[in-house]
């Protein structure tokens, strides 16, 4: 865990002096990062294995990026007997039929959500990994995720209970506020405030949470009705902000991270199955190597976000946290009937590492 937060802080001390044009494309050159074998495997004669990876991130998007990086690590690091062919933006498979296509077979390799998870039997806990202010920063997601007992005990129900194997986690992005008419300084600020949220339960439960007034939405309507005022806020991670330019109708934007959110590389389990256990240390490493991909380029577009949206004439806030925290947590233990599907145990046991 700490070489790769190590090679990401490097990764981003290269990024932060490139330009980022005017469409804020931001550098997704990796080739500074090294692909790791960790152990001494050897799959170059095994049986020919290919995989399909689909995603619906787009090109130039950091996740797309690792899918690449994933293709060419695992094709080193298994001496060619593994080859992956990924098909990002939407091509091979949308994200309604995503899940299906991957547990069914059709694709090998997919990114798969917490709040995914929580539509299969058994699995209704995962909705708690998206409330509010669950993981305490992007470590404790990370290294909880990656690289501990909890993890390990996440990942082995997940392929309990469904057709795919969890290979990792991939750093997803923070949620912010953006507001049209007032700065966002503390919990208070929020109270009285229209905020779009989708349309689940979740989504919904998650804007009382942050005291506002919820108002479901579509994202294709989002800009109109901030510029109208039909909302007064939304809620989104910085890029997607910059890439739907909501910060022309809602230049104020709060620094909350209320949710820290990630996304897991699954592989069908008869697939995984099928391969020979030197392929699978392969696949092993090749993720964890574009997991490095990921994040490193994910920081650096956040990072590099801020200053664009300053440079854009928007104010930026960072609120007081512990009072965000503290009011948040607050309600949703005020409403049991939104956390009866939760499981508690691990919910204490996932927020004791943060300590």
């Amino acid at each position: 865990m700490k070489k790769l937060l190590a090679l990401i802080l490097a990764a981003l001390m290269l990024l932060s002096c490139a330009a980022f044009a005017e469409d804020f494309e931001v550098s997704q050159d990796y080739s500074d990062i090294p692909i790791e074998k960790t152990g001494d495997y050897d799959a170059s004669g095994d049986p020919a294995a290919e995989l399909i990876f689909t995603s619906v991130s787009v090109t130039g998007d950091s996740h797309t990026t690792a899918m690449s990086a994933f293709a060419d690590a695992v094709k080193e690091l298994s001496g060619g007997s593994v080859e992956c062919k990924t098909y990002a933006d939407g091509t091979l498979f949308s994200s309604e039929v995503e899940w299906d296509a991957i547990s069914s077979g059709q694709a090998d390799l997919a990114y798969i959500s917490f709040p995914t998870l929580s539509t299969q039997d058994g699995l209704e806990w995962c909705a708690m990994v998206n409330s509010g202010y669950f993981w305490a920063s992007y470590e404790h997601m990370t290294s909880t995720l990656n690289d501990s007992e909890v993890g390990e005990k996440i990942f082995a129900e997940i392929e309990e209970k469904t057709n795919v194997v969890p290979l990792g986690a991939y750093y997803l992005g923070s949620r912010v506020i953006n507001t049209r008419a007032k700065e966002i300084n503390s919990y208070d600020d929020m109270a009285g405030l229209l905020l779009r949220m989708p349309g689940s339960e979740a989504w919904q439960n998650l804007g009382a949470a942050l005291g506002a007034n919820p108002t479901p939405l579509s994202f294709s309507e989002l800009y109109t009705a901030l510029s109208t005022g039909a909302v007064d806020a939304q809620d989104n991670p910085l890029p997607s902000d910059i890439s739907a330019k909501f910060y022309e109708v809602a230049p104020y934007i709060a620094i909350t991270n209320h949710v820290v959110d990630s996304i897991i590389p699954c592989i069908n389990k008869d697939k995984w199955n099928s391969l020979t256990d030197a392929q699978k240390a392969a696949v092993e490493d090749a993720i964890a190597y574009a997991a490095t991909v990921n994040d490193t380029l994910r920081i650096a577009s956040e990072e590099a976000a801020i200053a664009y949206l300053e440079g854009k004439g928007c104010t930026v806030t960072y609120p007081d946290l512990p009072d965000f925290i503290a009011h948040v947590q607050q309600y949703y233990a005020d409403h049991p009937e939104q956390t009866e599907t939760w499981n508690m145990e691990l919910y204490e046991e996932i927020q004791a590492l943060a300590k």
